[in-house]
C-alpha cells in the first residue's frame, strides 16, 4: 500500500491523533537532535502493539520501539521507516504489598515517588533516571549503586512470534548496561519490582539526597542523552577524558561537559554528525593516551553519516 494507504490504516488501529507522519525526532529525545522519523506512533494500550507490528512487518516498514528518548541520538537525516514509543500511555503502575507492577512506559521517577508513598525502599537509585521503566528493563539501567537487576521480579513480553509471555529476573540476562533484550527481538510490556517495607521519612531523604548529588555533579541544565559512555572496568570514563584534557572539548554544537567530562552535551544547535564525531575524537584520545577503548552508552538511530 502507498504511504497514505499506510497512515490510514494504522490510524484505524491506534487513532488518526497517535499517527504523527514525517515527524521530527529533536521533539522527542532529551538530546533535542534528529531528523524525520517516516510515521511516528504511540499506542494507547498493549493490545494495539501486536497488530500494529504486523502491519509494520507486512508491509515491510522497519521500526524501532523507544521509551522516553533520554538516551537515544537520531540521526540528522532521521529514520526511515516507524518509530513506536511506549509511553505516557501505556504508564500505568500500582503497589501491590511489597511489589509494583508497571506498564513499560510509566517512567522511573513516578515508580519511585510511588514506591516512596508507599513506604517501599529499594527503588530510590532510579528516582533520578529521566527513562521510563521498559528503557530501563533494555538496558539495566543503574545509578548510585543499584540497578534493575536488582529489584526486577519479572518481566512480560511480547516475543517474535507476537504471544505474550513473562520472563523471571535470571531468564532477562541482565548485566552491566545490558540484557536479553538487547539481542533478540522482545518487546517489553510491564515489569513487577520486587522491594521491601521501610521508614517513609528515610525513603524519602535518601531520594532527596540523591537528587541533590545528582544536581550537583552533573550537567542537567543543557541537553543531553546523560552518560554518553560505558564505564570500563577498572576506570572512570569522565576521569580519563577530564585527564586527557577534553573537558569543554567541542565539535559544532556538541561539547564535552565542563560540569561532568561523561556527559556530551548540546551547547546550541548541535547534530548528530556533531556528536558523532565529537565521540569518536574522545574514544581516540583516551585510547592513544591510556590503552582503553571507551563505549558508548547511549544507542543511535537512523543511518551514520
Amino acid at each position: 500500500m502507498n504511504k497514505e494507504q499506510l497512515i490510514s490504516a494504522l490510524s484505524r488501529l491506534i487513532g488518526e491523533e497517535h499517527v504523527l507522519p514525517d515527524e521530527p525526532m529533536s521533539g522527542h529525545t532529551s538530546f533535542r537532535i534528529g531528523g524525520p522519523a517516516d510515521f511516528f506512533l504511540e499506542p494507547k494500550q498493549k493490545a494495539q502493539l501486536a497488530g500494529l507490528l504486523r502491519l509494520l512487518e507486512e508491509e515491510r516498514i522497519p521500526y524501532f520501539i523507544m521509551g522516553n528518548g533520554s538516551n537515544l541520538l537520531v540521526a540528522d537525516e532521521g529514520y526511515r521507516g516507524a518509530v513506536i514509543r511506549i509511553g505516557k500511555n501505556m504508564g500505568h503502575a500500582e503497589v501491590r504489598g511489597d511489589q509494583i507492577t508497571a506498564e513499560c512506559g510509566a517512567l522511573l521517577s513516578g515508580i519511585s515517588a510511588l514506591a516512596s508513598a508507599n513506604s517501599l525502599t529499594g527503588f530510590e537509585f532510579a528516582g533520578g533516571i529521566p527513562g521510563t521503566l521498559g528503557g530501563a528493563c533494555v538496558m539495566n539501567a543503574g545509578a548510585y549503586g543499584g540497578e534493575m537487576k536488582q529489584v526486577l521480579r519479572e518481566v512480560t513480553v511480547l516475543d517474535e512470534k507476537r504471544e505474550i509471555r513473562v520472563l523471571k529476573n535470571e531468564e532477562l540476562e541482565l548485566a552491566y548496561r545490558s540484557s536479553i533484550f538487547m539481542r533478540t527481538p522482545l518487546i517489553a510490556l510491564e515489569a513487577k519490582i520486587q522491594l521491601a517495607h521501610g521508614d517513609r521519612e528515610a525513603i524519602e531523604g535518601l531520594c532527596a539526597d540523591l537528587r541533590e548529588r545528582r544536581q550537583s555533579k552533573q550537567p542537567l541544565d543543557l541537553p543531553s542523552a546523560g552518560s554518553t559512555f560505558k564505564r570500563p572496568e577498572g576506570y572512570f570514563a569522565g576521569k580519563l577524558i577530564m585527564d586527557a584534557g577534553l573537558r569543554g572539548y567541542r565539535v559544532g554544537g556538541a561539547m564535552v561537559s565542563e560540569k561532568h567530562c561523561g556527559f556530551i552535551v548540546n551547547a546550541g544547535g548541535a547534530t548528530a554528525r556533531d556528536v558523532r564525531e565529537l565521540i569518536s575524537a574522545v574514544q581516540a584520545r583516551v585510547f592513544e593516551l591510556y590503552g582503553v577503548a571507551l563505549e558508548t552508552e547511549i544507542r543511535m538511530l537512523g543511518a551514520e553519516p
